[in-house]
């Protein structure tokens, strides 16, 4: 019964640590970020890079993923991150750690 206990205990708490992990890597974008971000991708036709596995918040990007600098229209806010288009989405990455920080639909 202890067992059970503790084992649930525990499982309880790495769910509350992988969320929590979770919602303190993603960024707030406001719809107007977003759309100057979109209209940036599509006016300067950005090569859509190729990934393989699984591409989500919190997510790290393989060494081979080359990150493309934040352009200064985005806002100084996004002045640290790097990102990549894939699969129609703007990828936001945390230089760093490569860790994926937003995905922008």
């Amino acid at each position: 019964m202890k067992r059970a206990l503790i084992a649930g205990a525990a499982a309880v708490a790495i769910m509350s640590s992988s969320q929590a992990f979770a919602q303190a890597v993603a960024v707030e974008i406001s719809p107007e970020q977003r759309t100057t971000i979109r209209q940036y991708v599509v006016q300067q036709r950005v090569k859509p890079a190729t990934i393989s596995g699984e591409i989500r918040v919190g997510g790290t990007l393989p060494a081979d993923v080359d990150l493309v600098a934040v352009p200064n229209d985005w806002g100084s806010a996004f002045a640290r991150y790097r990102y990549v288009y894939w699969n129609d989405r703007v990828v936001l990455v945390d230089p760093a750690e490569r860790r994926i920080v937003h995905i922008i639909d």
